[in-house]
């Protein structure tokens, strides 16, 4: 028999384990929404500021593929793949320049060149069903020819197999089949500081420099046509330290000399804000951490001294970020698949050319979560656009047809040290709202107002979410020409942060689910200088100019 005692004393167990926990549950997601900034307002001024990056690179949004998938991606000569064809075409529309392409990644440092071999590419697969080396054929240069007329190649030469005869040959072989004008750079190996011996920067240059300056003499190349670095480790802090010297990057290896065959005309890095590579890091890849401004800002912002340093040596285009996504090893279901990327991809680009990135070049490779498009059905799912692929229509129409287009983080902006503004340094979003301008010199009153701002909602919001979508009022007035009274608006939006299916995800009213544009574009009008900017949306946002 029960006494009643025992009875109430399991009665209030009860209530604390099971439902004071979905009361306080329920209190913090309401705290949480509570604290969605309702409105912003820009105060200015609208003149250009005084961190606007020179004129943007119209290939900014450019992509990574790896060799071993290339043909997997564009086709060849017989079956050309005109999926991919006009994903890359509908970018090039909006420019009317083509997005960059390195051929590259991983699978770069063991491919070899066979000038007698009749298939374009051919992968070695073992009896494990492990990727051992790839192999080239003339024929690899008609698949690349299937690009967008006018498209440049960065080319990865294989450096992981120490063979500098092979890599000769495969340098003369692109140099060749593809010819100058295509052929932006080469690159000289992937992710060097991964190697196994471990490079240093002195190591590394004993190679990189004889190797570049030689490839250059046969070649007859008078003029700096190689990109050095291609490296992956995150920048140490700090990073004026000696420990921070001895780590194998641009910076390092330009001291240790190698440019003194005047061969480097750019400078890569790469980036993952994230990974899954172990399981002690898989832990952060969330949609939740990756989705927030103040994070992939501070994330970027450990480059900014490398960037100076670059620049000053090499120019002002020279810094380019040339291979980089959410997740690396391929990215995470559910997280780099999702709409949720498509905004995060979009704030990243635009914010680390923000910081004088020149370009950007998103990493594609087999049957990867973080792909913005699919061409072989597989494990992860059918032949498919992702909803990712819609932030590269954003950046692609925002720079249009300018050459002299320049742009600034005018929210939540800059500290005093040049990195951006921090929840706790005063960003009333915490890192909810990012907001772009883009300031045009060819452009009547181009040094007192913007032509266009791009308006980013970071704040997650589920498709499953039973509570009405929340928004936030960004007030433009400051930053219209005086007798501007009306702009246009286009969004990219999709039913939540956690949409995985391009047909529900729309850029200015249009879908891009089968590869070409679907429906009718949809402009907004505005009149009040007031744009209400839904959660897990972004705006576009410009005006006519006298």
């Amino acid at each position: 028999m029960v006494s009643l005692t025992s009875l109430v004393s399991s009665c209030v167990m009860w209530f604390l384990a099971t439902v004071l926990p979905c009361v306080a549950l329920v209190s913090a997601r309401h705290a949480l929404l509570s604290r969605s900034l309702s409105k912003l307002t820009l105060s200015g001024p609208a003149s250009l500021p005084t961190d606007a990056t020179p004129p943007l690179n119209p290939a900014l949004a450019s992509f990574s593929v790896e060799t071993a998938f290339f043909e997997g991606l564009i086709g060849n000569q017989s079956y050309p793949n005109k999926f991919s064809q006009n994903l890359f075409e509908n970018l090039k529309e909006r420019t009317g320049v083509s997005a960059e392409v390195r051929i590259g990644g991983i699978t770069a440092d063991s491919t070899f060149w066979d000038p007698n071999q009749e298939a374009a590419l051919y992968n070695f697969i073992d009896d494990k069903g492990a990727l051992r080396n790839t192999t080239l054929g003339p024929q690899f240069w008609n698949c690349v020819k299937l690009l967008p007329e006018g498209t440049k190649i960065v080319m990865t030469l294989n450096l992981g197999s120490s063979n500098y005869t092979g890599t000769l040959d495969m340098a003369e072989a692109a140099w060749m089949g593809l010819g100058s004008p295509q052929i932006s750079r080469f690159e000289l190996g992937n992710e060097p500081d991964h190697y196994n011996p471990k490079f240093d920067p002195q190591t590394y240059t004993a190679i990189w420099e004889p190797w570049t300056t030689n490839i250059s003499k046969a070649l007859s190349i008078d003029y700096p046509e190689f990109q050095i670095g291609a490296t992956v480790e995150n920048p140490p802090q700090p990073h004026n330290t000696p420990q921070a010297d001895a780590q194998l990057d641009c910076v390092s290896a330009l001291a240790a000399g190698a440019n003194d065959g005047h061969t480097v005309a750019t400078c890569s890095e790469h980036t993952y804000q994230y990974s899954v590579c172990n399981p002690s890091s898989a832990a952060g890849a969330t949609l939740a951490n990756l989705v927030n401004h103040t994070r992939l800002a501070e994330y970027l912002d450990l480059w900014q001294p490398r960037i100076h340093r670059v620049r000053a040596q090499l120019g002002p285009d020279a810094f380019v970020i040339g291979e980089f996504n959410s997740v690396s090893c391929s990215g995470r279901a559910n997280v780099s698949d999702t709409f949720g990327q498509a905004i995060w991809l979009l704030d990243t680009i635009l914010y680390a050319a923000s910081i004088n990135v020149s370009r950007m070049y998103v990493h594609q490779g087999a049957h990867a979560h973080y792909n913005l498009w699919s061409t072989v059905g597989n494990l992860n799912g059918p032949i498919q656009v992702f909803p990712s692929y819609s932030a590269y229509l954003f950046v692609t129409e925002a720079i249009g047809y300018s050459n002299s287009l320049r742009l600034s983080n005018i929210f939540p902006g800059r500290q005093a040290n040049g990195s951006s503004v921090t929840t706790a340094g005063g960003d009333p979003s915490a890192g909810q709202i990012s907001v772009y301008g883009f300031w045009d010199e060819n452009s009547a009153n181009s040094y007192d107002y913007p032509t266009k701002l791009a308006l980013l909602n970071l704040e997650l919001y589920s498709q499953t979410d039973t509570y009405p979508r929340p928004d936030t009022t960004v007030d433009i007035s400051a930053y219209l020409p005086k007798n501007t009274r009306e702009v246009t608006v286009k969004w990219l939006i999709a039913p939540g942060s956690d949409v995985v299916s391009a047909s529900l995800t729309t850029w200015a009213g249009q879908t891009f689910a089968s590869s070409v544009a679907e429906g009718n574009i949809v402009e907004e009008k505005v009149s009040n200088g007031q744009v209400v900017v839904k959660a897990s949306s972004a705006a576009l946002v410009y005006w006519s100019v006298a």
